[in-house]
């Protein structure tokens, strides 16, 4: 028991970072796969769900990843004629990304897992420690930008750019 607590208190963040993850996709792969969806894909579908129309890098910005995986990811919906690329109504120079009607309803079904998910990610926190974990893992990532810009001497993403999604 002592010897667990001290492997605990001693296990690098980044692969208890790295665990998590993996976990969250083998969760997501095991209840999203009857209905074909990768994991990517799952998260990606919900998001445009739940946000409505919105653009490329909206997207990428809410489900944290770069543009060129998100677009792989809305064409590999899109040829599944869940998603659709339209004109903006405010800007007809840019498109928007909306769910089709049997998107929506796939959506709809897969919905109640994600909700699950959220629900167990943080199952047993308090409010007090949820914000303390949102806040911890923020400063993580400002401390891999800092890292990151140092290494490659880039200027560092702005904290605004990694704000909360809901």
């Amino acid at each position: 028991m002592l010897r667990q607590m001290l492997r605990e208190q001693e296990e690098p963040v980044g692969v208890l970072l790295a665990a998590v993850r993996r976990r969250i996709r083998q969760v997501v792969h095991a209840e999203a796969g009857d209905h074909r969806l990768s994991p990517q894909q799952f998260w990606a579908l919900l998001g445009i769900h739940e946000a409505g129309p919105l653009s490329l890098g909206a997207l990428a910005e809410r489900l944290r990843i770069d543009q060129p995986t998100t677009s792989r990811v809305v064409a590999s919906l899109t040829r599944r004629r869940l998603v659709r690329m339209t004109e903006d109504s405010q800007d007809r120079r840019r498109l928007v990304i909306e769910t089709t009607a049997e998107g929506a309803d796939l959506a709809g079904r897969v919905r109640p897992i994600a909700r699950d998910l959220r629900e167990a990610l943080v199952s047993g926190f308090s409010s007090a420690e949820l914000a303390a974990l949102r806040g911890a893992l923020n400063q993580i990532l400002s401390n891999l930008d800092r890292f990151e810009a140092r290494r490659s001497r880039r200027p560092v993403r702005p904290a605004a750019a990694r704000e909360e999604r809901p």
